[in-house]
């Protein structure tokens, strides 16, 4: 299950950069390195199109994603279990966005969690049955 949630996290985190820099990049990426983002005339309470898309693409979640699900991945192979408050944290966060923002691949975010925590669960069940197999001296 751990290992399922990891794929999904990459899934999304590579998904979403990619398909997002594919649609606004090639129009946005002149002015990203022309020094727009620094001093935006709209000030911080609007959004330009320029600012909006830097948000959406290299400022937004997608890598942050894609290096959490490698991190699953990473701890998975070597058997090390993953800590809980990952998979509440990110849970949290995707039923919020699809709950605002349905219909949305914010809920493959919410199943991919959902079987993070169930991994973590059974993976510390296991790790308690094993100590508790080992007999004492």
């Amino acid at each position: 299950m751990i290992a399922w949630a990891g794929r999904i996290f990459v899934f999304l985190g590579i998904g979403h950069t990619v398909l997002s820099l594919a649609l606004v990049a090639p129009s946005h990426a002149a002015a990203w390195f022309g020094g727009v983002l620094w001093r935006p005339d709209e000030g911080i309470t609007e959004m330009s199109p320029g600012m909006a898309a830097y948000w959406l693409t290299v400022g937004g979640f997608g890598l942050p994603l894609l290096a959490l699900g490698f991190a699953v991945l990473w701890m998975h192979r070597r058997g090390i279990a993953p800590p809980a408050f990952l998979g509440w944290t990110i849970l949290a966060w995707t039923a919020a966005n699809t709950v605002i923002l349905l219909p949305s691949p914010w809920i493959l975010g919410v199943v991919a969690s959902v079987l993070y925590l169930a991994g973590v669960r059974r993976a510390a069940r296991g790790a308690r049955a094993a100590a508790e197999a080992v007999p004492a001296r």
